[in-house]
């Protein structure tokens, strides 16, 4: 009978480790949200430019009573043309709706909001740098702001019917709600 070398059963085991620290590691509450760093702190200081002739938007907007969501955006983006209308639902509730416009031309974002209508309630442009400051991953990304500041949510991707009832508005309710 051949004896088997120590170094024949590594393989297998060093396969068999990996995999349980994969499948351990996927066992999050959500193991698609991204984490963010500002859930629960103060929202970061908003520096945006103009869009346009549109109500410019301002930090102090964000820190202004009241819930309100700060959507990052663009007219290149595939994603916010399938949110824009749930935006636009949510504007038509009476939810605030703040809008940057990111790394997108002047002319391309009013030709967007020209056509789709505009839900939001003040907007600027951003080159990226303000993203960066909000770690935005990618848009369309939202952020629900209670009435302190405070960021209470972060969502990233588009909202759609079902993110809207499931994810958006309980959220919205429980900043209301101080919860």
């Amino acid at each position: 009978m051949a004896r088997i070398s120590p170094l024949m059963a590594l393989p297998p085991i060093l396969f068999i480790g990996f995999a349980a620290l994969f499948m351990f590691g996927l066992e999050r509450e959500n193991p698609n949200a991204l984490p963010s760093q500002f859930e629960g702190k103060v929202a970061p200081a908003l520096e945006v430019g103009p869009l346009g002739e549109l109500p410019q938007l301002t930090d102090e907007m964000l820190r202004a009573p009241g819930v309100k969501l700060l959507n990052f955006w663009a007219s290149w983006c595939a994603p916010c043309r399938v949110e824009h209308p749930n935006l636009q639902k949510m504007a038509d509730m009476g939810i605030t709706i703040y809008g940057v416009n990111y790394k997108d031309s002047e002319e391309n974002g009013l030709r967007f909001l020209e056509e789709l209508g505009n839900p939001f309630a003040a907007l600027g442009s951003d080159g990226g740098r303000q993203a960066l400051e909000w770690g935005v991953y990618g848009i369309p990304e939202t952020f629900i702001i209670d009435g302190r500041g405070r960021i209470r949510m972060r969502f990233a991707g588009p909202i759609t019917g079902s993110v809207l009832r499931e994810r958006i508005l309980p959220a919205i309710e429980a900043a209301k709600s101080g919860g």
